[in-house]
């Protein structure tokens, strides 16, 4: 039975490895032909009748949406190279939750992704790059497969924001809140829709919260407790898609 092949873009060697300890890190291989920054490959499950392997490449790409972007074209393309396109495409990494939405340690699963802060000001506010006739600013996430992934972790369902300065005030965070109903915000996630876009393969975001979206105030943050959510999150994963969404390439 083939596996399903699954790229894992992460911003940080912490968020990478994290995702790897809950996916069982023991089982860990480099994949060939480096897609990235020092990836890990962690293959899991198949180890009874009707299991579907997992076998997923897992990269720090970068932070920020161009690192990621090109970080995730780059490992789509030396997969496709050595016809093995993976399945799924997930941004993963912590988070800025919006209150009272998502909550400190909780998962938020993108049901969409949007660059909040791609496109122009002017005098009548934000006009978003689509609103100027040059592209998209949104993404929609494998709609069953996000639902799906959602209520196996207990996660909230919403829109991921993508951003390339991290909101820092009360001000900023009520006005994105209010522009999008937006669950969490990040900077990686668009650039890696983007690129999963292009090649047509589904893509999802996976966030657990380590602060509150607002003031900025690292006293507050509880990153260690972001990163274990994230191990638990992805111990939960596979079982998902084992279930067979999205069904593997032949």
């Amino acid at each position: 039975m083939s596996a399903v092949r699954l790229l894992v873009v992460t911003a940080v060697a912490a968020e990478r490895d994290a995702a790897a300890r809950g996916l069982g890190a023991a089982a860990t291989s480099p994949p060939p032909a480096p897609p990235g920054r020092d990836p890990v490959r962690v293959t899991t499950g198949g180890d009874g009748p009707g299991h579907r392997p997992v076998r997923a490449d897992l990269v720090a790409g970068g932070v920020g949406p161009a690192a990621s972007a090109a970080s995730t074209a780059t490992a789509l393309t030396a997969a496709a190279t050595r016809g093995e396109p993976y399945d799924l495409v997930v941004s993963a990494g912590i988070a800025g939750g919006f209150a009272p939405v998502a909550a400190l340690g909780s998962v938020v699963v993108a049901d969409r992704v949007i660059a909040a802060d791609l496109g122009a000001d002017s005098p009548g506010g934000f006009l978003p790059v689509d609103a100027l006739g040059f592209g998209t600013t949104e993404h929609t996430c494998a709609p069953h497969l996000a639902a799906a992934v959602a209520r196996d972790l207990g996660g909230v369902h919403g829109p991921v924001l993508t951003v390339s300065t991290a909101t820092g005030t009360a001000e900023r965070a009520a006005v994105l809140r209010e522009r999008h109903d937006a669950a969490a915000e990040a900077m990686e996630g668009f650039g890696a829709a983007e690129a999963a876009a292009r090649h047509g393969t589904p893509f999802l975001e996976i966030r657990t919260i380590s602060n509150a979206v607002g003031l900025r105030d690292r006293s507050a943050w509880r990153i260690p407790e972001a990163l274990a959510a994230l191990q638990d999150a992805f111990a939960v994963l596979p079982t998902v898609l084992r279930r067979g969404v999205p069904p593997p390439h032949g």
